[in-house]
């Protein structure tokens, strides 16, 4: 468990090196919050509520997923996984002491914990410039399953994006469902607009799968909404992460063979 420390204690580190980056990062935040305030401004100048959202409960919701999926950054470990493997140089991780899908969670929780304050202080300036009534729970049980979700859906991402780099070894390019996965993830997780507002047919069939629980489900939690889907989103999206475990170990042991340790 030490070694794990250590990764995501340098990677922690690291990212002091990139000040600008930063920067942008929380000025990235306001984007979904600025697009947000002003095309529901509108929207909410014709009517007081939509979809059981005020426009402050709308806007909270919002400061509190680009929140949440400002601190999902595990794009990069497909991107890096495929580029080492392409180029031969992934034996690097294959000799390293420590398990490699460990190696990239613990480095993956080194660079969020470095972003969670400021992403955290961005959130706040929003509501201060927006002078925004901030909606929030006050129920220490749902906060609670609220944020053993996000880690969960942390983690599930991990998984996923590992997944995907693995999937290197046999196809040597995976751009393509970079690609996809990259377009999708904004509407499948509520990021774009609340998942409220889709037909319930199309809810009761996302509820089925785990990117409903990775940033929506815990924002709605954190707003005092959907309290009754708490326990239940936790026990659903714990399964999605222990099966895509076993695909994961069933894909490494099956695809690894495919790889020589020279760039191609």
């Amino acid at each position: 468990m030490r070694k794990y420390r250590e990764v995501a204690g340098v990677y922690l580190k690291a990212q002091l090196a990139w000040r600008w980056d930063v920067i942008f990062h929380m000025l990235f935040t306001v984007t979904k919050i600025l697009f947000a305030y002003l095309l529901w401004g509108i929207i909410f100048e014709k009517q007081n509520m939509v979809a059981g959202f005020t426009f402050h409960g709308m806007l909270s919701y919002y400061i509190i997923s680009s929140f949440l999926s400002q601190l999902e950054m595990s794009r990069t470990i497909s991107e890096d996984m495929a580029l080492r493997i392409r180029s031969g140089k992934f034996s690097n991780f294959m000799v390293l002491p420590v398990n490699i899908e460990g190696y990239f969670t613990a480095m993956e929780a080194g660079v969020v914990l470095f972003y969670l304050f400021f992403d955290l202080g961005a959130a706040g300036i929003w509501v201060f410039i927006f002078r925004i009534r901030f909606v929030f729970t006050n129920s220490i049980f749902h906060i609670a399953c609220a944020l053993i979700m996000v880690l969960l859906g942390l983690f599930f991402m991990v998984q996923l994006n590992y997944y995907l780099g693995i999937l290197t070894f046999k196809y040597e390019e995976i751009s393509t469902f970079l690609m996809i996965k990259n377009n999708l993830m904004e509407l499948v997780t509520g990021s774009i607009v609340p998942l409220a507002l889709f037909p319930e047919r199309v809810l009761g069939w996302m509820k089925i799968l785990p990117f409903y629980y990775v940033t929506y489900l815990p924002s709605m939690l954190l707003t005092g909404r959907c309290e009754e889907e708490a326990v239940r989103g936790i026990i659903i999206l714990a399964c999605w992460c222990v099966f895509l475990q076993i695909l994961i170990a069933v894909t490494w042991k099956k695809y690894r063979k495919k790889y020589d340790g020279v760039g191609i």
